[in-house]
C-alpha cells in the first residue's frame, strides 16, 4: 500500500533539510517515513578509496543521525532506513514505487536565483509516476504547514497558501488531487493559475480587435472554472480561489511561490530523443521556485 513517504538522504545540508520536510509530511499524513541511502558501489566519487566495508559503515552512519534527529523532533513518527546497493537514479525510483511521496533535497541559490537541480534529482523526477517534492535548503523554515520547527520566512505556518498550474489541455487530475488533498490536509487556502496565450495565427492579423483577447479570456476562464468545479466539491472545506491570465504560466508560478507553502505542478510524459520533457513551466518553477515544489505525472 503506497501510504508511506520516501526521503533521499546522503549527509549534504540539502538532503538533512528534505528530510525535516518529509518527517513533518509525514506526521501531516499520519504515515511512516522511510530513509533511503543509496551505495553506488564502487563508483561512488563522495568515497574515493574506501572499501566496501567503510562505505557500508558510512551509510549506516548517515542513516543512523538522520534517523536520530528526526526521532528527536518527532518522538512518535515511525521512521525506516535503507541502504540499497545501485544507482542512485534507479535505487530512489525503486523505492518511490510504493511510496505515497518521494521527496528529495537540492541546494538553492537564494533569492530568485532558483535551485540547484543535481542531475540525481531532476532523472529521479522524470524516472517515476510517484509524486516528487523538491525541498531546497532556503525551504527549512516551519516545515510543510504545522507552524513548528526552527526556521521563518515566507510561506511558513499553517496560513501560506498551496499554489497549483492547472493545464487545461492535459489531463490533471492527479496534480489536482494532490494539491486539494494537501489543502485540505494542511487547513490552508489553495490558488490555481493558468496562463494562455493567442494562437499564433494572430500575428499575421495586421488589425487586432481586443475583443478577441477578452472573449479568449472568458472562454478559458470558464473552462478552467470547469476543470476545478468537481473538486471543490469533493474539497469543500478548502478555500479555493483561481487567476486566469495571458502569459507564461512559469513565470507567475515562480513569482505566486515567493509567499507559497509549495507550489504543485505537473510535468509531461512525453518522451524526446533527449529523454523525458518536463515542460517548460515545469522547468521554470523547478529551478526558480522559492517554495518546496512538487512535481506529478500527468494522467
Amino acid at each position: 500500500m503506497k501510504n508511506h513517504v520516501t526521503v533521499g538522504v546522503d549527509g549534504s545540508p540539502a538532503s538533512r533539510t528534505a528530510a525535516r520536510w518529509a518527517a513533518q509530511e509525514a506526521v501531516l499524513r499520519k504515515v511512516p517515513l522511510r530513509l533511503v541511502h543509496a551505495v553506488d558501489w564502487p563508483l561512488d566519487p563522495v568515497l574515493p578509496g574506501l572499501g566496501r566495508r567503510s562505505v557500508d559503515r558510512w551509510a549506516d552512519r548517515i542513516l543512523t543521525e538522520a534517523a536520530q534527529e528526526l526521532h528527536g523532533r518527532h518522538p512518535h513518527l515511525e521512521i525506516t532506513t535503507r541502504s540499497p546497493t545501485a544507482r542512485p537514479v534507479a535505487a530512489l525510483a525503486a523505492e518511490a514505487a510504493d511510496a505515497g511521496l518521494l521527496v528529495l533535497g537540492s541546494r538553492g541559490l537564494g533569492g530568485l536565483a532558483g535551485f540547484i537541480v543535481g542531475s540525481v534529482a531532476m532523472s529521479t523526477v522524470t524516472a517515476t509516476d510517484t509524486p516528487v517534492v523538491l525541498v531546497r535548503v532556503a525551504d527549512d523554515r516551519n516545515g510543510p504547514g504545522t507552524g513548528s520547527g526552527s526556521g521563518s520566512g515566507p510561506g511558513a505556518g499553517a496560513s501560506a497558501e498551496i499554489v497549483v498550474g492547472v493545464d487545461i489541455h492535459e489531463a490533471c487530475d492527479r496534480v489536482l488531487a494532490f494539491a486539494f488533498e494537501e489543502a485540505d490536509r494542511r487547513g490552508c487556502p489553495l490558488r490555481a493559475l493558468h496562463g494562455w496565450k493567442m494562437p499564433s495565427a494572430y500575428s499575421y492579423v495586421p488589425f487586432f480587435d481586443p475583443d478577441n483577447e477578452r472573449d479568449i479570456h472568458r472562454s478559458v476562464t470558464h473552462m478552467v472554472d470547469d476543470v476545478l468545479l468537481p473538486w471543490r466539491h469533493k474539497f469543500p472545506d478548502v478555500n479555493v480561489s483561481h487567476h486566469v491570465f495571458m502569459g507564461s504560466a512559469g513565470e507567475h508560478l515562480v513569482r505566486a511561490s515567493q509567499d507559497a507553502a509549495l507550489v504543485v505542478v505537473g510535468r509531461c510524459e512525453r518522451r524526446s530523443p533527449l529523454g523525458a520533457h518536463l515542460g517548460s513551466a515545469a522547468h521554470a518553477v523547478l529551478h526558480h521556485a522559492a517554495a518546496p515544489v512538487a512535481v506529478i505525472a500527468h494522467g
